[in-house]
């Protein structure tokens, strides 16, 4: 109906039978329900911000496939790791944004933050992460309602081990998985990216 059509490139494909922290970069609104169909074989639950919930007929949709963090309260944002890892604990997949919001930098990626990377340690669940390549294109943050036709790429990465890490790695985790994903941003030539870093 949207005239957006998903095109999938493996580079490494996920394991349906295993369970990992899938971690994708953040561009647009469309990134849910690209989510969606990305994932779509697996069980899975993703960590969303709360706020989402209230869009019109979107947020009914965001409230029943994801896990509602509230980043302004600490006892909140704690309940939902524990949410997290009780359904890691099950078998299930879990799904993370590291950058926390839209990346508006017109750089590959924003900052990570931690959260995934020592949740990853901490069940010891292998890192998964995939690219939104055409998410800014066909519907990016500056606008929900601007849906554009055309192709969306969904790249799978390779798995990031995480086996004998402990907490004292989590920084050396989230760098090496932003590294990966930034380079293959820039290798895929993702439309946003106006400024190439320099250690790229």
């Amino acid at each position: 109906m949207t005239g957006i059509y998903i095109q999938y490139i493996y580079e490494s494909e996920p394991d349906h039978r295993r369970q990992y922290v899938f971690v994708f970069n953040h561009i647009a609104y469309l990134d849910i329900p690209f989510l969606m169909k990305a994932i779509r074989k697996q069980h899975f639950r993703v960590l969303g911000k709360a706020e989402m919930a209230t869009i019109p007929i979107f947020g009914f949709l965001y409230r029943n496939t994801v896990v509602l963090v509230d980043r302004s309260n600490a006892q909140k944002r704690a309940k939902s790791v524990l949410q997290l890892k009780s359904v890691l604990r099950k078998g299930i997949s879990i799904v993370i944004s590291p950058e926390g919001t839209f990346n508006i930098t017109h750089q590959p990626l924003k900052e990570f933050y931690d959260g995934a990377f020592r949740i990853a340690i901490e069940t010891q669940t292998p890192v998964k992460p995939i690219l939104f390549l055409d998410a800014y294109d066909r519907n990016n943050y500056k606008n929900l309602f601007s849906l554009t036709p055309g192709k969306a790429r969904i790249v799978y990465l390779d798995e990031v081990p995480v086996e004998g890490m402990s907490l004292k790695d989590v920084t050396t985790l989230k760098d090496t998985v932003y590294k990966i994903m930034e380079e293959k941003l820039i290798e895929y030539k993702a439309s946003w990216i106006k400024t190439i870093p320099k250690n790229s």
